[in-house]
């Protein structure tokens, strides 16, 4: 059988779980009355959010003229604060469906995941999605994507993910457009892993793309930067419900039960080889990591009730192996015993916490989220804080300096002067703007991290009816004004 893996990648809510379930209807992997929408959110968090919030890989069979196709599909969160995720599906995958929704255009997320993917070189296949809803500038929808991607108009796949318009087309172009992965099934055994989750009597079970040999069940395998030895206890695939088989060859995605029962000797981004392999000093292959994600907003949780602290943080040192984001450390303050923990944005603070009720039914306080402060203090020591309370005396102090970042706001163009009329409330320093056509035009501005995790968001969708979306990079450290 021949294998193609690919990921579906886009902003929020244009549509990609929904193109999933077609998928996972078109080649029968779920029948349609068993089919309920989000397949592949298995978390009740992202069903009631109608967000994506992990990464779920599945693996499709489908026949195409004659031949027999393996689709591993990897769906993916469309929301900033979730791009790491995005990061980590495009390492385990040859090729990517850009999909935009005709009616909102290209967004803040449709860039810099296409950004990312054109960095991982993968081939991209741009799709709109929703064309059975009435639109008025189709071709220049259609003109604007194919000119993100560089290519002709008539190469945007037209689709609707609600009715299936389009969509074997689409699933076609998967197989004659994304490349098979290399078949090195003979050289020693290499993946990549891309994620994990803990099972109470299997440990922790990691998720892997095998990049080239074998692995079968009972073999020893070895976590080469976490120098960790573990016999594979079982191993298989994703329907997206564990499917157990002998082996995983090159091409494949899976997962592997490894019996590490402690969370902190999985890393992600590691790569697992052969233990014999790796004794005996072959030609192993070890596979770049994951550029770890910078936590950029900082909050104490507090446990309601002061026993449940252990339980807290055994919570999150689960939390952490599908979700290898989140950072903390311990604190004792007037609230009593609890962590300070760092978060990719808002929205990620609010999925933890909620998680934290759903999964391990704790319930918490939580402070006010902050950003982290340098200060540089006259005796010429640097310092970081991430709690205002622990700001050192005025006079100790020679500068503060603050995270700064560079903001893409993306927009239409008749909401140019809304967007205008924010730079002094969030301290927003205009950089440079450019048309993306079908009127909607790109903002850059420099601003403080500070400013605009709170509501910037918010204010945003208010000013511009809905429309207006962003994106941002972390620049570094300047100082505060």
């Amino acid at each position: 059988m021949e294998i193609r893996n690919f990921c579906i990648i886009s902003h929020i809510d244009h549509g990609k779980s929904t193109l999933a379930d077609r998928f996972l209807e078109l080649t029968g992997t779920v029948p349609r009355e068993k089919m309920r929408e989000q397949f592949l959110d298995l978390m009740k968090l992202e069903r009631e959010k109608g967000i994506t919030i992990k990464l779920q890989p599945v693996r499709m069979e489908f026949d195409f003229s004659g031949r027999r196709f393996i689709f591993n599909l990897v769906d993916t969160p469309g929301h900033v604060d979730f791009s790491y995720e995005v990061s980590r599906a495009m390492k385990a995958v040859e090729g990517a469906i850009l999909l935009v929704d005709v009616k909102k255009g290209i967004q803040a997320q449709t860039l810099s995941n296409f950004l990312i993917a054109k960095k991982e070189g993968l081939k991209i296949i741009p799709a709109l999605n929703k064309i059975d809803l009435e639109v008025s500038d189709l071709e220049e929808k259609r003109k604007a994507l194919a000119n993100l991607v560089g290519a002709l108009p008539e190469k945007v796949s037209l689709i609707s993910a609600k009715t299936g318009f389009g969509v074997g087309k689409l699933l076609k172009r998967v197989i004659e457009e994304i490349p098979a992965p290399k078949k090195e099934i003979e050289k020693p055994f290499s993946a990549l892993i891309f994620d994990s989750e803990y099972d109470p009597h299997l440990g922790i079970i990691i998720h892997v793309r095998v990049f080239q040999g074998e692995v079968k069940e009972k073999d020893i395998c070895f976590l080469y930067h976490q120098k960790e030895k573990f016999e594979a206890k079982k191993l298989g695939y994703f329907l997206p419900q564990k499917v157990e088989k002998e082996s995983l060859k090159a091409g494949e995605i899976g997962w592997i039960a490894t019996g590490i029962k402690e969370p902190d000797k999985v890393l992600i981004g590691d790569t697992v080889l052969n233990f014999s392999d790796f004794q005996n000093k072959k030609e192993i292959f070890v596979l770049p990591g994951f550029k770890k994600p910078t936590p950029v907003v900082f909050a104490s949780l507090y446990p309601k009730n002061p026993d449940d602290y252990e339980n807290l943080v055994s919570a999150f040192k689960k939390l952490h192996l599908n979700d290898s984001s989140l950072s903390w450390q311990e604190i004792s303050t007037s609230l009593g015993r609890g962590l300070l923990v760092g978060f990719l944005g808002l929205l990620h603070l609010e999925i933890t916490c909620a998680r934290l009720k759903e999964e391990y039914q704790l319930e918490t306080v939580v402070t006010l989220p902050t950003v982290r402060y340098q200060i540089e203090l006259k005796n010429g020591k640097i310092i970081e804080i991430s709690d205002i309370s622990k700001m050192p005396p005025l006079g100790e102090i020679k500068k503060i300096l603050e995270p700064f970042v560079k903001l893409e706001v993306f927009l239409p163009s008749k909401f140019l002067n809304e967007i205008f009329s924010l730079q002094e409330k969030y301290r927003l320093n205009y950089l440079n703007t450019q048309s993306l056509g079908s009127d909607n035009i790109l903002i850059e501005f420099e601003a403080p991290l500070s400013e605009i995790i709170v509501d910037f968001d918010d204010v945003l969708k208010s000013k511009t009816k809905g429309f207006g979306s962003f994106s941002y990079q972390l620049l570094g450290y300047k100082e505060s004004d």
